[in-house]
């Protein structure tokens, strides 16, 4: 099978390369590889309204099948690329099917990262990547008495959130000491580690597991100064590894993901990378070299990419944004707030409505927005200007942030 575009990777990233290739006009073949056997769909829901049951698979499709019909986009589903050979333009997959290319877009993302500690394979020790996960997860849940979440990031804490709302028992563990301590500021972390113990969750903070119990299946999970909690199930969340081993084989420049320049090219001729597995010079984190996990991100360097191939080249320049969603709460983050050496309250956490505003050397560099549209959609504009601006001045819920922007 021969291509003019490959594009190996069935999440948002690689979906939204197809689907700009084809509103750019696009006339060309494509072809898109997914490990999994399902048509592309939307990750963030997994440990949220899938996971919860409020939102069925086909609604969080990312098109239905006709779409990709339609549009002749060759879905090459269950398939797993292993090697790419960058001088004969191919790549070929675990079953051993060998596809040519003219380019190829590497759109993985990762898996996600694991325990390496006794126990750690363990059946029921699960992490949240893929629907088969979510699925997995579902499953074991149902009849799980008491569950512990490793890793108090995003993932960690929303699935706590939908287990806790689904009435288990559950104990989340964190390394450091403080949740979401690597992507936000102090002010953040302790309003959630508040918000998680109000509901009943056994958050417990400067934690080191050790080892996992269990023989045929997880029973508990043992911390280094030997307590074992006991576990029917345990979820691990503590980020991902990105998927690009056939890269480097291939000769790929890689360090923390697979390196790509503005245009999101990498290192080996006709090839691309886009998303979680991409690591590239970022504006909004003044200039270093990062990989950025978000939907945002992959959809932009998607586009970025789509347009280079046909002959619209424009560099990546993009605010990040993200957003999580926890109880009633509704977490929007714009922008980068690593590096910050000021960290402003803007409203009340006790009124579950306010924002944290990050600032480095007297520019605003990143929101986090709690229950706070405005707050975000404004600061989106305040971080993509540099705004310069006081605590007092941001502090002020009177003043609506944009009006702090110069006319």
């Amino acid at each position: 099978m021969q291509f003019d575009v490959v594009i190996v990777g069935a999440g948002h990233g690689g979906a939204q390369v197809a689907v700009m290739l084809r509103t750019q006009k696009f006339a060309g073949s494509i072809a898109i590889i997914g490990e999994e056997p399902e048509l592309p769909y939307e990750r963030p829901p997994l440990s949220k309204e899938y996971f919860a049951g409020e939102k069925e698979f086909e609604r969080i499709q990312l098109r239905p099948a006709k779409y990709w019909d339609e549009r002749e986009v060759a879905m090459l589903l269950g398939k797993r690329v292993v090697s790419v050979d960058p001088a004969a333009h191919t790549v070929t997959t675990y079953d051993g099917e060998m596809i040519g290319y003219g380019k190829l877009v590497w759109a993985t993302g990762g898996h996600p990262r694991m325990l390496p500690i006794p126990g750690g394979d363990l059946p029921g020790v699960q992490g949240v990547r893929t629907r088969a996960d979510a699925d997995a997860m579902k499953a074991a849940s149902e009849t799980a008495g008491q569950v512990v979440v490793i890793g108090g990031g995003y993932i960690g804490l929303e699935a706590a959130a939908v287990l806790n709302k689904a009435g288990k028992k559950v104990v989340l563990l964190e390394a450091l000491d403080r949740v979401l301590a690597r992507v936000a500021g102090v002010d953040l972390s302790r309003f959630y580690e508040k918000e998680h113990r109000d509901h009943g969750v056994d958050l417990r903070l400067g934690v080191c597991v050790d080892a996992i119990e269990g023989v045929d299946r997880v029973t508990g999970v043992r911390l280094a100064d030997g307590e074992v909690i006991p576990a029917d199930l345990v979820i691990v969340g503590i980020g991902i590894v990105p998927a690009v081993e056939p890269l480097i084989a291939a000769g790929a420049d890689c360090a923390n993901g697979v390196r790509v320049d503005r245009l999101c090219k990498t290192s080996l001729p006709d090839v691309y990378a886009i998303g979680d597995c991409a690591s590239h010079v970022n504006d909004f984190a003044e200039g270093a070299e990062i990989r950025l996990e978000s939907v945002q991100n992959a959809n932009d360097q998607a586009n970025v990419v789509a347009k280079g191939i046909v002959g619209d080249e424009a560099p990546y320049h993009a605010i990040p944004w993200f957003w999580s969603n926890q109880y009633d709460l509704k977490l929007q983050t714009a922008g980068l707030s690593t590096g910050h050496d000021q960290a402003v309250l803007r409203g009340d956490p006790a009124t579950r409505s306010f924002s944290v505003v990050y600032l480095k050397a007297g520019k605003v560099i990143a929101l986090d927005c709690v229950n706070a549209t405005r707050d975000y959609v404004q600061g989106r504009m305040i971080v993509t200007a540099g705004l310069a601006a006081t605590p007092e001045q941001l502090a002020d819920t009177e003043t609506p942030l944009k009006a702090l922007l110069p006319a």
